[in-house]
């Protein structure tokens, strides 16, 4: 059974940093894409970043380009989003998300077929 746990949200200040991560269990990263999607009140799902071992391809949105970076840890299955320089529009619920994916990762929530529940991201002054 796929699961994928969020850790890492809290409250930050404006021009902090956070890192979150996705820890996965009942399969490897090996023939899977992971993407970072985020949810603030009122808006749609978007898609921020995403990673795939098999191609080691990645994309960001052009919202956090330079500013987050998607990284992994094979041996601890987990994936990471480190983000920095971060603004008060980044606040959201901040998801993981992962499909068996063979072609380079894209961030479109309807491609992903196991999502983690979420972990607060604020960023307050």
């Amino acid at each position: 059974q796929v699961q994928l746990v969020e850790s890492g949200g809290g409250l930050v200040q404006p021009g902090g940093s956070l890192r979150l991560s996705c820890a996965a269990s009942g399969f490897t990263f090996d023939y899977y894409a992971v993407g970072w999607f985020r949810q603030a009140p009122g808006k749609e799902r978007e898609g921020v970043s995403c990673f795939n071992r098999n191609d080691g391809s990645t994309m960001y949105a052009d919202s956090v380009k330079g500013r987050f970076t998607i990284s992994s840890d094979y041996a601890k299955n987990t994936v990471y989003l480190q983000m920095n320089s971060l603004k008060p529009e980044d606040t959201a619920v901040y998801y993981c998300a992962a499909v068996r994916l063979f072609e380079s990762c894209v961030i479109i929530s309807s491609v992903y077929d196991d999502w983690g529940q979420g972990t607060q991201v604020t960023v307050s002054s």
